[in-house]
């Protein structure tokens, strides 16, 4: 989980300005009228977005999401997000566990009720939860350490925690929450992460989807969900089997710096892999986390997930929304903005 960033100041205009200057000014202002995300009224059909890119496929029907935050901070920002969209138009909310300590992972009212009223308030809203699988989660374990918590985990040690975590959703009237459980394994950020031993991670995660499921009341989905490309092991070495998992999800960054998005599609274990992976699997794709990152205002990449997302239809989407990945709460990415304004917002 990322900490979130304030939302940064707009500059403030001198009171007093020449004239000669205020309308070099105003020249200037209505020459990014359309572009600056938030301002202008072209957001139902591109006209909002730089005429060099062009207007993006407008993402009807695909359920769409901005993480801003966590527990209540996140929800009450859902509503400004899409007041920049030009109404509402967001179906997912998104927030992850602390993963710090095991009565962190289990879940708690302060972080359950204000979701749970969000989802209430509107038809079709869907809750995704992002869950560790180890404490510490984001503490640099050695691989040894690693390695002893999820053997651990596969013998049922941790079995009463999420036996617990799913009890507490089904309380708060979250049963239908999407699960990513373990995300990014196949990279090196978390302690949940399976290149210390694959076996044993398999075995583990299947170990907590059967537990989930005990849980009465429960219509739990589980979205495995790696990073994109190699990064510490193959993905596919760590997938459980098609009985414990209902999406095949991607966290897709545009990095490393200078890679293209059609690099994005055609590296191993990329965006062309994920989408074939999961049809010979059967399963429908996610992307829980995506946004900018390594090269500023990308509209090339921005763009091509947004183009992306049309045509593979996924599960759900959720744009990671603070600097540098953000468009809403950085005013640093104006075209790409302009880009998601006009594939995702209300006509």
């Amino acid at each position: 989980m990322r900490p979130l960033r304030p939302r940064r100041p707009l500059p403030r205009v001198a009171p007093a300005v020449p004239v000669a200057i205020l309308a070099v000014v105003l020249l200037l202002v209505s020459l990014v009228w359309w572009v600056w995300p938030g301002r202008g009224g072209g957001a139902d059909t591109g006209e909002g977005a730089d005429p060099a890119w062009g207007a993006p496929a407008r993402l009807t029907g695909v359920p769409s999401g901005f993480f801003t935050g966590s527990d209540e901070t996140g929800v009450r920002r859902i509503a400004a997000v899409e007041a920049w969209l030009g109404g509402p138009s967001l179906r997912v909310g998104h927030t992850y566990l602390p993963g710090d300590r095991w009565p962190n992972i289990e879940g708690h009212p302060e972080l359950f009720e204000p979701w749970a009223l969000w989802k209430q308030a509107g038809p079709g809203r869907l809750f995704v939860l992002n869950v560790p699988l180890l404490d510490r989660s984001e503490e640099g374990l050695d691989d040894a350490e690693v390695q002893d918590g999820l053997r651990r985990g596969a013998a049922g040690e941790f079995d009463a925690h999420f036996r617990t975590l799913g009890e507490r959703l089904v309380a708060h009237r979250l049963a239908d929450t999407v699960l990513v459980l373990g995300w990014e394994m196949n990279g090196t950020t978390y302690a949940h992460r399976c290149a210390p031993d694959p076996e044993s991670w398999v075995a583990y995660w299947r170990r907590v989807v059967a537990v989930l499921r005990e849980v009465p009341g429960q219509r739990f989905r589980f979205d495995f969900t790696p990073s994109r490309g190699r990064d510490a092991i193959p993905w596919p070495r760590c997938y459980p089997g098609d009985d414990v998992v209902d999406i095949i999800g991607m966290d897709a960054y545009d990095q490393p710096a200078g890679l293209s998005f059609e690099e994005q599609v055609a590296e191993p274990y990329g965006l062309d892999f994920h989408a074939r992976f999961a049809a010979e699997h059967r399963k429908p794709v996610s992307f829980p986390e995506w946004g900018l990152f390594r090269n500023g205002d990308d509209p090339a990449y921005v763009r091509g997930m947004l183009d992306w997302f049309a045509r593979h239809r996924p599960a759900y989407q959720t744009l990671t929304d603070y600097c540098p990945h953000g468009v809403w709460g950085c005013a640093d990415n104006p075209v790409s903005g302009a880009l998601v304004r006009a594939a995702l917002g209300r006509r």
